[in-house]
This record gives C-alpha cells, sequence and structure tokens, in this order.
C-alpha cells in the first residue's frame, strides 16, 4: 500500500518541478523574454448609482484604458467580495485588467490614472492594484520557411 503512495508523491513532486524549468528561448529569438512588470487592476462593478453597465464599461476602457496601453491588455470577467466602508461584506461583479509593461515610473503612473478615474467615474470607495516584477515571454509562431514573426 505504501508502494503506490510513494509512487504518486514522487510523479507529483516531478509534475510541479517540470512546470518551473526556464522556457526554451534562445536570446537570440525576437520572442525572447524581458523583465517586466505585471499589474493586475480589478474593479468593481458596483456603484452607487446601479450598477456599471457593459456599455459603461467598454467606453471606460476605449477611452481611458486603451490609450495608455495600446500595445495590449488582457480582461478578465469575475465575481468579487470585499469589506467596504459600512463594515459588511459585499459581493459584486468584477472585471480585472492585466497589464504587462516596462517598470518605469511613468507606465505606473499611467497604472494609478486608471485606477483613480475608475474611483471618480463610478464612485468607488477603491480599486485594488496588484503588482509585481515578472519574467515575459512572448512566443511567436514560425512562418513558411522557418522564419519567425
Amino acid at each position: 500500500m505504501l508502494r503506490p503512495t510513494v509512487l504518486c508523491l514522487a510523479l507529483c513532486a516531478l509534475t510541479a518541478c517540470a512546470s518551473l524549468a526556464p522556457l526554451p528561448v534562445k536570446p537570440s529569438d525576437p520572442s525572447a523574454c524581458a523583465e517586466r512588470r505585471q499589474d493586475r487592476v480589478l474593479f468593481g462593478m458596483n456603484s452607487p448609482d446601479g450598477p456599471v453597465s457593459e456599455a459603461q464599461w467598454q467606453a471606460f476602457l476605449a477611452e481611458f484604458v486603451t490609450p495608455r496601453f495600446p500595445a495590449g491588455l488582457t480582461v478578465y470577467q469575475a465575481k468579487g467580495q470585499w469589506r467596504g466602508d459600512s463594515g459588511q461584506v459585499e459581493q459584486e461583479d468584477s472585471r480585472a485588467i492585466d497589464l504587462i509593461h516596462e517598470d518605469t515610473a511613468e507606465e505606473r503612473k499611467r497604472v494609478v490614472e486608471i485606477a483613480d478615474e475608475y474611483k471618480r467615474r463610478f464612485k468607488q470607495e477603491a480599486v485594488l492594484i496588484v503588482s509585481s516584477p515578472v519574467r515575459a515571454c512572448f512566443a511567436v509562431a514560425a512562418r513558411p520557411g522557418g522564419r519567425v514573426g
């Protein structure tokens, strides 16, 4: 009985280690990795004036977020909860944006501007920003003839 358990644990450990292996990217490859900052910005969709509509959200993205990060971003729909000023746990629909960018003061300022504008526009108590240094690798598909890009 002990043997299958040991085998299972060993397999799990090997699988976990394999997922931590560095990506096979050559330094001369245009898809090579770079040190960047990842900011995940979380927005509650409830406001004192009622829920933020999909049209309002899309307008906010188009008018305020995309101009600050035109190279790209990722948006997620989520369900969130937090303890508000009232002391009660509040649950609401949420959106999250992932931004991968150079780690400069100007880029960080843009992230804060996005949070500040959302709070102002939709009368929010807070917007959460989770910020981490990351190593980002952009894999590019090979074209016919072996060219990359």
